[in-house]
């Protein structure tokens, strides 16, 4: 809160009696994140506008997919068989056996090209920039988890410029993580169950879990270090197994914020589906913002204690012991 101006305090011989303000605690605890989110409110609104080239090209790219014609085709591998056989011959068994593994599905009619080159486009742009927006936007966030003063323009366009070559080939290297880990989880859920099968679809389960959890340190630690690629992913690794109770109440709270975004999407549908855009737009204004937001302020305290407070506190006790060496050569000079 602003001091108002006091001209009392002005004229008063006895105002370096009165008591300084009290230092406000700046540990990085659960009530101290509410005050910040309530702080910064408005600047992770307006940090999430600034993540939507990140959404929009695959909010754009979904969208293009379903706009393909479709086509209907068998569901059933034996269909065609059964079709055929059912062409030669129409008896009871093969009515009966169509019916059964007839169903169709739609599939899409690969004949537009303007459409799939409009995905790929989206893709390819998501693919380059990917690690730049990711730079920008936790510069950003560590700046208002350390309560720095923050720009949000120049800020985000100092940490792309200052870590452009490093942050393309770091974006790469994660999008293609995340891409092959979904394709993977997809391909194993898909197939029939079998030990080998369920055995790839746990393992890959675990490997995506871990990653979410590493990816939290691994912008922070690019952007505060001067890390090789590889050792950003092994210290993001390390600190994800130390730093395991911030990272779980940072998915709680992500869980959370998830459960009441879907719960404003049931509650709008069931008075009206009409009203069921609201719900879905809604979200769009914040949710980035604020789970990158919560997984910042998880991870920051874990690197400060274990890689930036040893070397502060280093640099503390050699200014201590030059000081003293500086204090005992004058006294000897005397």
């Amino acid at each position: 809160m602003k001091k108002k101006f006091s001209l009392y305090g002005l004229f008063n011989s006895r105002r370096d009696d009165l008591p300084d303000l009290e230092e406000e605690d700046t540990s990085p605890t659960l009530k101290r994140f509410f005050k910040l989110l309530g702080r910064k409110f408005w600047k992770l609104i307006s940090l999430n506008i600034m993540m939507w080239p990140m959404l929009i090209p695959i909010l754009l790219a979904i969208y293009l997919y379903i706009g393909i014609s479709k086509t209907p085709s068998g569901n059933s591998v034996i269909f065609p068989q059964l079709y055929g056989a059912h062409l030669i011959e129409q008896t009871t068994d093969s009515a009966f056996l169509l019916d059964l593994f007839g169903a169709q599905f739609l599939i899409p009619a690969y004949h537009n090209t303007a459409t799939y080159v409009g995905i790929g486009a989206c893709i390819l742009f998501l693919f380059v920039t990917f690690g730049w927006q990711n730079i920008g936007t936790t510069y950003i966030l560590r700046g208002l988890v350390r309560g720095d003063p923050v720009f949000l323009f120049s800020d985000y366009a100092y940490a792309v410029k200052r870590n452009w070559k490093q942050g393309l080939f770091l974006g790469i290297l994660d999008f293609l993580i995340l891409f092959l880990l979904g394709f993977d989880f997809m391909f194993f859920w898909g197939n029939p169950s079998s030990f080998w099968n369920d055995f790839m679809l746990f393992a890959i389960a675990g490997l995506a879990i871990l990653y979410f959890f590493m990816r939290f340190y691994i912008y922070l630690l690019q952007i505060t270090f001067h890390l090789s690629i590889r050792k950003i992913l092994k210290n993001a690794l390390i600190f994800t197994t130390l730093g395991v109770r911030r990272n779980l109440m940072a998915l709680l709270g992500i869980v959370l914020l998830t459960a009441i975004a879907i719960a404003f999407i049931a509650l709008f549908a069931a008075f009206s589906a009409n009203l069921i855009g609201i719900p879905l737009i809604f979200p769009i204004m914040y949710y980035q913002a604020f789970t990158a937001f919560m997984c910042a302020y998880a991870a920051y305290p874990i690197i400060d204690r274990y890689m930036i407070a040893p070397f502060q506190n280093t640099e503390d006790e050699q200014d201590e012991n030059e000081n003293e060496e500086a204090e005992a050569s004058s006294s000897n000079a005397e």
